[in-house]
């Protein structure tokens, strides 16, 4: 019965479909309902005449069936590391780019200018600094000389070394590999160090992210197989990686994410899917909805042909739904072999004789 509540709790929108769709079939069956329970009342001990269709049990999965959104790998805003005029964004909007590629180019200004001066500066303190050595090696000078001239050497190269980063600063590499998705300055554009210039999705692998109820949790294991189903019905197996330890304290669900691989970049992030993590197996029938319906005390149910010692009669069987399709629910709690009733089911009630016109296997 807890099951059943939870179930319900979970499917509601499937539940939706199944009554509507119960309340069609009983209203095209039975007619007028209310002249069928006249003719019932004057004839209480006529047997009805039904259908029946012979079912098996089959292994079904039962599914921890779940919605979210899925999410890229990776989102890099690449930005300048120091400042100047665009030049050239080689690359457009959606172009692939591998790790290392030039994504822009900025203006080179002076800085081969000042280069050139420092390696000058250098060079003549490289002099300086040598001539004092040989000095202080002759006795000829202090060695404090010599040592401050070694400074003036290294500092000169700092120098060179610090121009030298600039230039190459100039050049905007991608830091990773994925799919240009936005260019952010343009050519003509002047920028600041620390100024985004494009932004890059990588999207292999995506991650579906997914909130599961706090009563399911424990189903949930990490290194689970999951299939994610996108919105244009495309499938991908993918893997539970991470379960959350923690409950979101508002709805007190779970955070998930499955990773599901996409090599070919061909499948966008940002979507909404369904994600279905086989948890089990189980033995279930599998029945149209219209022929599941409700007893007296709310539980789901379909009616079935039993042998008595007073002939055939019909039975409500509780059941409890696993997994639906646009067509089919399936349900367990029947025997393994069932008569289900499949026309005029409308017509009996748990215990009412019937008779069979069909049984199809």
């Amino acid at each position: 019965m807890v099951m059943t509540k939870k179930w319900i709790a979970d499917n509601a929108g499937w539940i939706v479909i199944v009554l509507a769709v119960f309340g069609l079939a009983v209203w095209v069956l039975t007619g007028d309902s209310e002249h069928a329970e006249e003719r019932s009342a004057s004839r209480p001990d006529a047997a009805v005449t039904v259908a029946l269709s012979t079912r098996h049990a089959e292994p079904v999965e039962r599914l921890l069936t779940l919605q979210g959104a899925v999410e890229p790998h990776q989102v890099v805003d690449v930005r300048a590391r120091t400042a100047g005029q665009v030049v050239e964004t080689p690359l457009s909007e959606g172009a692939t780019v591998e790790p290392g590629e030039l994504v822009a180019r900025l203006a080179m200004d002076d800085r081969e200018a000042r280069l050139r001066e420092a390696e000058a500066a250098a060079r003549q303190a490289r002099s300086d600094y040598q001539a004092a050595m040989r000095l202080a090696d002759q006795g000829f000078q202090a060695r404090l000389a010599a040592e401050q001239a070694e400074a003036a050497l290294e500092a000169a190269r700092a120098r060179v070394a610090a121009i030298e980063l600039d230039i190459a600063r100039t050049r905007i590499e991608a830091p990773i590999g994925g799919i240009l998705d936005r260019l952010i300055a343009r050519p003509g554009d002047v920028i600041a160090a620390g100024d985004p210039v494009v932004e890059i999705v990588e999207n292999d692998p995506l991650r579906a992210v997914v909130s599961i109820p706090q009563h399911r949790v424990h189903e949930a294991r990490e290194g689970q197989t999951a299939r994610v189903v996108f919105l244009d019905g495309e499938q991908r197996v993918g893997r539970l990686e991470y379960v959350s330890v923690m409950a979101d304290p508002q709805t007190r669900t779970f955070r998930a994410r499955i990773s599901v691989p996409n090599p070919e970049r061909d499948l966008p992030a940002g979507t909404s899917v369904t994600v279905e993590i086989p948890v089990d197996k189980v033995p279930a029938h599998a029945v149209s909805p219209a022929l599941i319906g409700q007893d007296e005390d709310g539980r789901l149910g379909v009616k079935v042909a039993v042998e008595t010692g007073q002939g055939v009669r019909a039975r409500f069987l509780p059941v409890e739904p696993v997994r639906a399709d646009a067509s089919r629910i399936w349900v367990t709690g029947l025997p393994e072999t069932v008569r289900l009733i499949t026309l005029g089911h409308g017509f009996v009630r748990d215990g009412d004789p019937i008779e069979v016109a069909g049984d199809s296997p």
